[in-house]
């Protein structure tokens, strides 16, 4: 006769812990090609703004880029002060002219 082949207690957990390493297994196998997707996209990004600061800016250097941005904000805040006082001598200017107005009135 043919020995007939049951499973015990042990050979199902066995196969309870196989298919839980097989599940986790393929959602790490997943998780690694969206991870590489991602990690491509992002090169390619990278590349594509890179090239973009090269050809805007000069350099593609995040130190010189940061040197230049802080060059740039103080230009701006310099001509900011520089307009502010223009305007301040037109309305000086202005107020001048008023108060002579109002004398000759």
């Amino acid at each position: 006769m043919a020995a007939k082949h049951e499973h015990g207690p042990d050979d199902k957990a066995l196969e309870r812990e196989l298919d839980a390493l097989r599940k986790e297994y393929e959602r790490l196998r997943e998780e690694r090609v969206r991870n590489e997707q991602n990690l491509e996209n992002l090169t390619r990004q990278l590349a594509e703004l890179e090239a973009r600061a090269q050809a805007e800016y000069g350099t593609s250097d995040p130190e010189a880029l940061e040197k230049l941005l802080a060059e740039r904000r103080a230009e701006n805040a310099r001509l900011v002060e520089e307009y502010k006082r223009h305007v301040q001598d037109i309305q000086a200017g202005l107020a001048a002219l008023e108060k002579a107005a109002e004398g000759q009135a």
